[in-house]
């Protein structure tokens, strides 16, 4: 065999195995996903102040409790405090005091603020409307389960003079419906996990002027007690409803004898 021959054939297997080495790559390979370039639009943002912890009602508002958060620009609210427009807002607000509670990562807002040298009952009251105290106690406030903001019928309880020094009459009316207790002794808002159920000795109601009358000559003429609302009973507006006279009264025992004094 001549040498030219020769070397024909070695470059011809040479040109196949590298052929079907290309063939056997070409195969095992996938294609590739075609890869998408999307570009992302950067929105907008302000630094907003908000509270760092959750703040309950009444406490003191210091430094630490407040902080810059990016919040998209794009319908912030009026109300809102920003830090291009009040830098030194942190500064300003401490020292105040929650009018309402503020949850972690709420944004803050003034008018939920008050001074610290501002009446703090004042303040929460709403417009038209007054603070009075009663004297209670565990018994005639639902065993103490009655607490801030919870809602109330006031009822009193007083003795009926019949002329006859031989028996008592007592009788009870409703005399308000759904009222919102502003505080129990000087709370104004319950810690949370509280389980201890105590005696307390003042409640704080929320009323109207009128109303305010009205229980203060209650006061003077038998004793109130405070019946607790359902939540579902509660309306939030305050709004008291007319009051249902009906006939009631209360047993009682004289001699061995027992009898009823009942009322309109």
């Amino acid at each position: 065999m001549k040498v030219t021959r020769i070397i024909v054939l070695a470059v011809a297997l040479g040109a196949g195995l590298i052929a079907a080495m290309l063939l056997v790559n070409m195969v095992g390979k996938k294609p590739g996903a075609p890869q998408i370039v999307r570009e992302v639009e950067e929105v907008p943002s302000e630094d907003v102040l908000v509270a760092s912890i959750d703040i309950p009602i009444g406490k003191s508002v210091g430094a630490d409790d407040l902080r810059w958060q990016k919040w998209p620009a794009e319908g912030l609210s009026s109300t809102v405090i920003t830090r291009s427009k009040r830098p030194d807002a942190i500064k300003e607000l401490s020292g105040g005091i929650a009018r309402t509670p503020f949850l972690d990562g709420e944004p803050i807002k003034e008018q939920k603020l008050i001074r610290a040298d501002a009446g703090f009952m004042s303040a929460i009251l709403p417009k038209g409307r007054r603070a009075i105290a009663v004297q209670v106690s565990a018994l005639n406030t639902a065993g103490g389960f009655i607490l801030p903001n919870d809602r109330v019928d006031v009822v009193l309880t007083r003795q009926r003079n019949t002329g006859n020094d031989e028996r008592a009459e007592w009788y009870s009316e409703t005399i308000l419906t759904n009222i919102r207790i502003l505080a129990i002794d000087q709370k104004i808002e319950d810690k949370k996990g509280e389980k201890v159920v105590v005696a307390r000795e003042t409640a704080t109601l929320e009323l109207t002027p009128t109303q305010v009358e009205v229980v203060a000559r209650a006061q003077q003429v038998g004793t109130l007690s405070l019946a607790l609302r359902s939540i579902v009973d509660a309306r939030p507006d305050g709004e008291d409803e007319p009051i249902k006279k009906r006939r009631s009264g209360v047993n009682y025992v004289k001699f061995g004898l027992q009898s009823q004094s009942m009322s309109q």
